[in-house]
């Protein structure tokens, strides 16, 4: 990846890995780490970790750590100063620092734009969470008129690409769930809502469909 325009021409093939941008940063953090740690960090499965950095190796902005141990030097997070490897590891490519390095906001917006390009599904979700705040996938399916299977798998795949939130607590104040009347309400589903991310992009589509 010898320059910027390089780097934004893989970006949306990265965007369309849900979960890939905050795997390619943990490993910014980590310099080297395997499927199980990554799922702790990302809170996901091993699976979904491993098939993350799997489809991270295919498009060339990681690779695996070859030899039989590693150095606490190659992986911060670890304890010992040298371990033998039972698991895989993956460290960035060069493309994958290149890429990190160069990644700034509107970079990253212009990414999102790409991959969402023809996904009516995605951005009617994204501009329902403006309005409403967090909720869960049955209030945001009656929105946009689809079903709540189709929308609960929209939402989880937006979340993974950093355009919304699933907050992990179990209660949801009013200030974030804007339909809600009372002052807190206790969370017995996945709430969803727009992420910093999710607004900018919102604002770039804004701005673009306003008259000159």
């Amino acid at each position: 990846m010898s320059s910027r325009a390089d780097a934004n021409s893989i970006l949306p093939r990265l965007l369309s890995i849900p979960g890939g941008l905050r795997a390619l940063e943990h490993l910014r953090r980590a310099r080297a780490d395997y499927g199980r740690s990554v799922a702790a960090s990302l809170h996901i499965s091993i699976q979904e970790a491993v098939s993350i950095l799997e489809a991270l190796e295919s498009i060339g902005l990681v690779e695996r750590v070859e030899g039989s141990s590693i150095k606490r030097t190659e992986a911060k997070m670890k304890l010992a100063d040298e371990v033998r490897k039972h698991h895989t590891y993956y460290r960035l490519s060069r493309e994958g620092e290149l890429l990190l390095r160069s990644l700034d906001e509107d970079a990253l917006i212009d990414g999102y734009l790409l991959v969402l390009r023809g996904d009516e599904l995605g951005l009617a979700l994204l501009r329902a969470a403006r309005r409403i705040g967090f909720d869960h996938a049955a209030t945001y399916a009656k929105l946009v008129g689809r079903p709540v299977e189709d929308v609960e798998a929209e939402l989880e795949r937006l979340a993974r690409m950093g355009l919304m939130e699933a907050p992990g607590g179990r209660v949801i104040k009013r200030s974030d769930r804007k339909a809600k009347v009372k002052a807190e309400t206790r969370v017995h589903h996945r709430y969803y809502g727009l992420s910093r991310e999710g607004e900018l992009l919102l604002r770039r589509l804004d701005r673009a469909a306003r008259p000159l």
